[in-house]
């Protein structure tokens, strides 16, 4: 379907375009060469670690992240149900167990309180997600790995950008995956990364992502001999990928602008004509939101959103809770008692946001809501 106004728009320019092309004009390095390193040290500048590697989606880098931690069979892994599915999934990719903590309702990130409640001697790691763009309550989760000798490693995919106090998401966690889908803040249409202070933990997302390989020189420029030290996979991003990369996150600090604007707007407008049916996104003090979705509480979700979708306005539920699919909950067979998760689950409903978006557009949105409601 050909929506009157999307949920997303790519932010692009010709400096993406001639990134690429000269990429490929190399005639070589489209797999491995010097614009993953040149990318991962941008990345890793922006957000203040030391270290960042790459990955070919944001799930290879939570897996490798899963690896490198030595989360095995017979730990436990806390996580929210309100995420996307690979949040949950990844444990079970090394034999773990995902134990889901309830959510609170200003971040829609894990709640601290739930947090204790399943700590358990089997849990290992603690892995919170930074909902649509929005810090969770990272600091004081911070405080409860430190405090029971537990990793925690922060799902920011949304969340590039995003800081508490002007301190990046992505550096409060001993690691913190990133992902480029095409629905970022910044995107290579896939890609992922992970991001930490440590030396150690560097070296062994390098040899996850690449079979193992203990050699880091150029695998397709050399004529060494290389030697495989363990078991790894093929998680690599291109240097096609990359150098698109290179391009976007030169752009981050325009697209997040464009991104906040819109969503003032948007919310001034919500709060003038629905102010007593939906609930706009609401940040923390000192939290530094970076939209990239723009969710809302609304009464009557489902129809609103069928109403809208007439109209050509794309909507998406972000999220169905993970723990009430047919995978989690039929097969798996679990029965987890998630009260806040699953009542906000009913009532979320992103609408379109991105730097393309115009006043006309969301002025239309706004317009739309406003008769979705009055007609009832």
């Amino acid at each position: 379907m050909k929506w009157k106004i999307p949920l997303f728009k790519i932010y692009w320019d010709d400096s993406d375009v001639e990134n690429v092309t000269e990429s490929i004009k190399a005639g070589m390095y489209w797999a491995e060469g010097p614009s993953i390193q040149e990318f991962e040290s941008l990345i890793a500048d922006y957000i203040g670690t030391k270290h960042c590697v790459t990955f070919n989606s944001g799930t290879s880098a939570q897996h490798a992240a899963m690896l490198a931690y030595g989360i095995k069979e017979g730990d436990e892994v806390i996580v929210p149900s309100f995420t996307f599915i690979s949040t949950a999934n990844t444990p079970f990719f090394v034999g773990a167990k995902p134990v889901f903590a309830d959510i609170e309702d200003r971040t829609f990130g894990l709640d601290p309180d739930s947090v204790l409640e399943n700590i358990s001697s089997k849990t290992k790691a603690i892995m919170p997600i930074h909902y649509g763009g929005c810090p969770c309550k990272i600091k004081e989760l911070r405080e409860i790995a430190e405090d029971h000798g537990l990793i925690l490693i922060e799902d920011a995919a949304e969340a590039l950008g995003a800081s508490i106090e002007n301190k990046k998401v992505g550096t409060f966690g001993d690691t913190a995956m990133l992902s480029f889908c095409q629905n970022k803040i910044i995107t290579t249409g896939e890609g992922g990364a992970l991001v930490t202070d440590s030396e150690e933990i560097c070296q062994k997302l390098k040899l996850i992502r690449s079979h193992g390989r203990a050699d880091n020189s150029q695998y397709f420029s050399s004529t060494a001999s290389m030697d495989y030290v363990s078991l790894g996979y093929n998680f690599r991003m291109s240097s096609i990928t990359a150098s698109l990369g290179i391009s976007q996150i030169n752009k981050i600090d325009i697209i997040i602008e464009k991104r906040k604007k819109n969503a003032a707007y948007l919310t001034a407008r919500l709060k003038q004509e629905l102010k007593d049916k939906v609930i706009t996104p609401n940040a923390p003090d000192s939290y530094e939101h970076v939209y990239q979705l723009y969710t809302i509480l609304a009464d009557n979700r489902d129809e609103l959103k069928d109403y809208l979708a007439d109209k050509g306005i794309m909507t998406k539920v972000y999220f169905e809770p993970v723990h009430l699919t047919h995978f989690y909950g039929h097969v798996l067979g679990y029965d987890c008692k998630l009260p806040l998760t699953e009542e906000l689950a009913k009532k979320v409903l992103t609408l379109p946001m991105h730097p393309y978006l115009t006043s006309d557009e969301i002025d239309t949105i706004v317009r739309e809501i406003t008769n979705f409601y009055e007609g009832r």
